[in-house]
């Protein structure tokens, strides 16, 4: 078993919806992705501070336009283990490492995935990561999202990576299937929180966090289409939530997507194919960041997996089989 201590700092301002609420549920509303029972611990701990004072007081009755502050050590306890998994490592050097992830991976465990995550596979591919918060992870893609992610093999690194998603100066592209034919591209600026009654989901909600996502039409089909995204923001499934908040939810997608949408006079192999698609449509294609050490902007870009090429071509092959112009 190991030991590591997380030193999280959290800093938000509460809005007229938090008129009179207690600061217990101010603060799950702000950062729902800590458990109420933590943040609950950590106003009892003297780790909150409004304005600038601590209030270790969970009923306390907040206004508006009142700074929050937390700051607090997490400790955590793993019992992750190295586990020799095989990756598809598109760079390495001794600062960062940049990796293909295919799908059915999970990033970090949890419930049901305790093991045979990417955690557990760098653990094993890099002497000494564990001393790195996280095995060096700094952002993640859901287990059925396939594509690029970068790791950091050291403090520094992570701390200058970190940065660069706070700062929003790393890039990163997608390419989906969506279920519909869309228009043309444009930016879904909507901000994202935890679903109100569903809290493993999220959706789009006036007190969630801002979330702005861009998109681009590549190729039209009759009932679907391919699309290039760029998040400006990195929040939990967000191409996935927006996506649906604009009628277009991305294919195969088992959460947000609902069931397929099978056009009239569609191929048996174009249903079978569909159907069986299980996971969400969607592929980080390209990654861009200043590399930590040398700060040179680097590129990488990973080819779409077999699964979605597979399902384009027989989304293609439908479209031309029953006559549809995209002009």
């Amino acid at each position: 078993m190991t030991q590591t201590h997380n030193t999280v700092h959290l800093e938000a301002v509460t809005e007229p919806q938090h008129f009179g609420q207690r600061l217990d549920q101010v603060l799950a509303d702000l950062f729902p992705e800590y458990s109420r029972s933590k943040l609950k611990s950590w106003i009892l701990d003297g780790n909150v501070t409004i304005n600038g004072e601590v209030n270790s007081t969970p009923r306390h009755k907040m206004l508006m336009e009142e700074t929050v502050e937390v700051n607090a050590v997490m400790e955590v306890q793993t019992t992750s283990e190295p586990q020799h998994i095989e990756l598809d490592i598109v760079y390495e050097d001794d600062h960062i490492l940049v990796l293909n992830k295919p799908a059915d991976m999970v990033v970090h465990p949890g419930a049901g995935n305790s093991d045979g995550t990417l955690l557990n596979a760098l653990l094993a591919h890099v002497p000494n990561i564990d001393k790195v918060p996280r095995a060096g992870i700094v952002h993640r893609l859901d287990k059925d999202t396939t594509g690029l992610m970068v790791v950091a093999k050291t403090v520094p690194a992570q701390t200058h990576l970190v940065a660069q998603l706070q700062e929003r100066t790393m890039s990163r592209e997608y390419e989906a299937l969506a279920l519909g034919t869309m228009v043309g591209g444009g930016e879904v600026d909507a901000p994202i929180g935890r679903h109100a009654t569903k809290r493993t989901l999220m959706a789009v909600r006036e007190t969630g966090k801002p979330a702005v996502t861009h998109f681009r039409v590549k190729e039209k089909f009759r009932a679907h289409t391919y699309i290039r995204l760029k998040l400006e923001t990195g929040r939990t499934h967000q191409i996935r939530v927006h996506m649906t908040h604009i009628k277009h939810p991305l294919a195969g997608d088992p959460v947000y997507g609902g069931r397929p949408r099978l056009p009239k006079g569609a191929s048996d192999e174009f249903v079978n194919i569909l159907r069986a698609f299980k996971r969400q449509a969607l592929h980080a294609v390209q990654l861009s960041l200043f590399h930590p050490e040398t700060e040179e902007w680097m590129t990488w870009t990973a080819p779409l997996p077999q699964d979605m090429v597979q399902l384009l071509e027989v989304v293609r092959a439908d479209t031309r089989e029953n006559g549809f112009d995209d002009d």
